[in-house]
């Protein structure tokens, strides 16, 4: 039971830590995004920098004076996709192995400043039965509601 809980949460530490290191550890909190629906795998994240919501491409807006750039190339935005799919991939394969329900959504909040980590997490599908929406459409809903409610 507590090796199921220790590697899950090991997976989940790891793709927060993939984003931090994107963000140059220079956010105040990191919001990740994880499907799984169907064999489709999916990954998105965002920051709060500066009191400013912003997606990986649009850091560079959140900065204030001074501030040095962040690095927001294409190139290192797919590196932190794929290995945010990689840890999806292994958290399916570690449920599969304890016999545990694999969650289809995955919602992970981690405040920098405060140490505070949150998940929410869904088991039903949220997009595969749906014809309009998709997993990019769920994480932009996602994104303004945070936005909206500064959560």
């Amino acid at each position: 039971m507590k090796e199921f809980e220790e590697k899950f949460s090991e997976l989940q530490a790891d793709m927060i830590s993939i984003c931090m290191e994107y963000a140059e550890n220079r956010a105040d909190k990191v919001y990740v995004y994880a499907s799984c629906e169907e064999s489709i795998f999916s990954s998105k994240f965002f920051y709060l920098i500066n009191n400013k919501y912003v997606k990986p491409h649009k850091m560079n807006d959140a900065l204030e004076d001074g501030d040095k750039t962040y690095n927001v190339s294409t190139e290192r935005q797919f590196m932190v996709l794929d290995i945010l799919n990689e840890d999806i991939e292994k958290i399916q394969e570690l449920c599969k192995e304890y016999e545990r329900d694999m969650p289809t959504e995955m919602k992970l909040i981690y405040d920098v400043k405060s140490g505070n980590f949150k998940a929410d997490y869904k088991y039903e599908l949220v997009y595969t039965h749906d014809e309009i929406k998709t997993a990019s459409y769920i994480f932009n809903e996602w994104f303004e509601e945070v936005q909206n409610n500064n959560l």
